[in-house]
């Protein structure tokens, strides 16, 4: 059996730029990338927290050390820039690999610079 589970998340993520004219897809700092795991050419999910879209669409790289969240092509309705987003990859993991899985969850604070990083989401208390 399989599961698909969260791979790795870039939470709270400020969009610099929503590009309509441009090829599809969503451009991240290279680092930021790199830092989550989360690949050239990924599917991604994109959650905007400011008013609620959520879409799919696939992660390019940007330019390392930009801070760059580009939200591009048909998706840059989805999105304004300023907007605080949640971006994540999931994965396909057999049952052997889910008891040791950690995601890779990269928290940024105002202006795409990293607050911190973990391998797991604190419970959420009543």
């Amino acid at each position: 059996m399989q599961a698909i589970m969260l791979k790795a998340k870039l939470h709270m993520a400020r969009v610099t730029h929503a590009v309509l004219n441009y090829e599809g897809s969503c451009a991240i700092d290279g680092d930021l990338l790199d830092m989550a795991g989360i690949r050239e050419y990924e599917q991604i999910q994109i959650y905007n927290v400011d008013n609620g879209k959520r879409f799919t669409t696939y992660a390019i790289r940007g330019e390392e050390g930009s801070k760059i969240i580009s939200v591009n092509g048909a998706a840059a309705h989805q999105a304004d820039v300023g907007d605080r987003v949640i971006i994540c990859a999931f994965a396909n993991y057999a049952e052997s690999e889910l008891e040791a899985h950690k995601p890779s969850m990269v928290y940024l604070m105002e202006g795409n610079e990293v607050s911190h990083t973990a391998n797991a989401i604190p419970v959420q208390m009543a």
